[in-house]
């Protein structure tokens, strides 16, 4: 009795064979061939896929070839980008007004107390109603202390009389005589 052998319809559309059981086995392992190859066996008559033979259906799929390595991403400080939010510009306001209104603690400075106030407070609100669209909340709270702390200030020189109005005029005066 002769032994069976395989042609093959190759990748390249050209036939291979006749080839044994054995080579077969050898070009599916080597991934050659697949399950889907036609092949016509020995005697056989028309042409079937390697994968609807019983004898070849117990053999492993080809190993399929090992990806390359995906590198893992770098960073650079180049390459990463910061998104921040905005100071809300109340904020910002606030605490010009309230740093003005501290520097120059005198009679002239109490609209600045009360405009440092005034923003501070519009910014805290607008800030907490919307946090994921602006930052600033520390700036109007820094802005709200030091206009507060210049207003009280301002209160105590009222209450103790040591408030002039013509402060102002006087220095002028003094200049003037210079």
């Amino acid at each position: 009795m002769s032994e069976i052998t395989y042609q093959i319809v190759g990748s390249d559309s050209k036939i291979y064979g006749p080839a044994t059981a054995e080579h077969v086995r050898q070009w599916l392992t080597e991934g050659r061939v697949n399950g889907r190859s036609p092949v016509l066996v020995s005697g056989a008559p028309s042409w079937t896929t390697i994968g609807a033979l019983p004898e070849f259906s117990a053999t492993p799929p080809p190993p399929k070839p090992a990806a390359p390595p995906t590198p893992s991403p770098t960073f650079s400080p180049a390459s990463v980008v910061y998104v921040t939010k905005p100071n809300h510009p109340l904020a910002t306001a606030g605490l010009v007004c309230g740093i003005l209104s501290i520097c120059f603690c005198c009679g002239c400075c109490f609209p600045v107390d009360l405009l440092g106030l005034i923003f501070s407070l519009i910014a805290l609100v607008q800030i907490s109603e919307n946090p994921d669209r602006y930052a600033g909340r520390s700036m109007a709270i820094v802005g709200l202390v030091l206009s507060i702390v210049s207003f009280l200030f301002f209160l105590v020189s009222l209450a103790t009389n040591h408030y002039n109005n013509n402060q102002f005029h006087y220095n002028i005066d003094n200049f003037r005589n210079f």
